[in-house]
């Protein structure tokens, strides 16, 4: 017998055009100590330099790199990479994009990278997807004998695989989810409703990770603002050896180890000597494989548990501190930065 297709009409077909994050940039005051902080404590391995810019990649990352870090008088994040699934993917989103207004155009290829079209969210944060990508080829000595590898073990620091996910702070976080939904084709995994139905916050996945890009309400800005960029260990040992490592070299943590029932993924999050909120993931967040999975609502009653599973409770600023400030603060966020340099930076 036939199969009466005509229920199913009003749900959407979905969109698979982006893969995945594959590099950002971040802003730093302090190039060197936070090039220090990824390099030696994150086991990143440099591959380039260009003017104000320190290119930098996990072992486990499959491009030239996937961390560009540049000199700017004030903390926060440039623009966010993604990867097209294909060229055709590619041709389809800008389209798209270009409906919206928010188009900027095509910017050149740098750091291995190839040539991107350029746009921006409704809250400003600048965005690029490409296709053409140029695999990191390591040397001889890096090489590892399992040839599904990117390369061997780094053996400085505690190295982090690679690029996570994104969280950014949002002046209307139900505007930015539709926007990367329509134009680039992000599902909804998760979300935060308030009292008054208003969203107040968002997890977006490209493929079947349990998020690729989270929104939350900016409390103390316009949004478009950094509250983090995250890099996955993807094992608990690993998580608690940094801890380790970077307590003994003067790295406070911010916040855990502790694990978010969002996402169920093990973190710490912890600023790095240029300012910005880092979080490191131990053991990943769940993956999404239903095709018809149905988003994770959390009233805001319920906010305690969604953010934190189990583990102490997240600093009071947590939510408002982000990159770059608008103003002072009496946050006492960790590290020497805020100790030495607030006064220059959060004027």
């Amino acid at each position: 017998m036939d199969y009466d297709f005509s229920q199913l009409t009003q749900i959407p077909e979905p969109i698979f055009d982006v893969s995945e994050m594959s590099a950002f940039e971040l802003f730093s005051p302090n190039v060197d100590e936070t090039v220090w902080f990824f390099r030696d404590l994150l086991g990143m391995i440099e591959t380039g330099r260009s003017d104000d810019s320190v290119y930098l990649r996990g072992w486990h990352d499959p491009y030239s790199h996937s961390l560009k870090v540049t000199y700017r008088e004030q903390p926060g994040m440039g623009a966010v990479v993604w990867r097209a699934t294909s060229p055709a993917a590619l041709q389809r989103r800008v389209k798209s994009i270009e409906t919206s207004g928010l188009g900027r155009g095509w910017v050149k290829a740098e750091g291995g990278l190839g040539p991107a079209y350029e746009f921006t969210m409704p809250d400003g944060s600048i965005q690029r997807l490409h296709w053409e990508a140029e695999y990191y080829r390591p040397p001889a000595q890096k090489r590892s004998i399992l040839l599904n590898r990117v390369q061997r073990r780094p053996l400085s620091g505690v190295p982090v695989r690679g690029l996570d996910h994104l969280n950014l702070l949002s002046r209307s976080v139900t505007e930015n989810r539709r926007f990367m939904s329509e134009h680039m084709g992000f599902k909804l995994s998760e979300q935060i409703i308030g009292h008054d139905g208003t969203e107040l916050g968002a997890w977006l996945r490209t493929m079947t990770r349990s998020h690729d890009l989270a929104l939350v309400k900016d409390m103390a800005a316009d949004g478009g603002r950094l509250h983090h960029v995250a890099f996955l260990y993807g094992n608990t040992q690993h998580l608690s050896d940094f801890c380790d490592v970077a307590t003994d070299h003067g790295i406070e943590m911010e916040a855990g180890p502790a694990v978010h029932a969002v996402s169920q993924a093990q973190f710490v999050y912890v600023l790095e000597p240029g300012g910005n909120r880092i979080e490191l993931v131990g053991e990943a967040g769940y993956t999404i494989t239903d095709p018809s999975w149905t988003p994770v609502v959390w009233e805001q009653d319920a906010l305690e548990n969604a953010i934190i599973f189990y583990g102490s409770p997240l600093p009071a600023e947590f939510d408002t501190y982000g990159t770059p400030h608008p103003c002072k603060t009496n946050y006492r966020t960790p590290n020497r930065y805020v100790r030495a340099e607030a006064s220059v930076i959060l004027k």
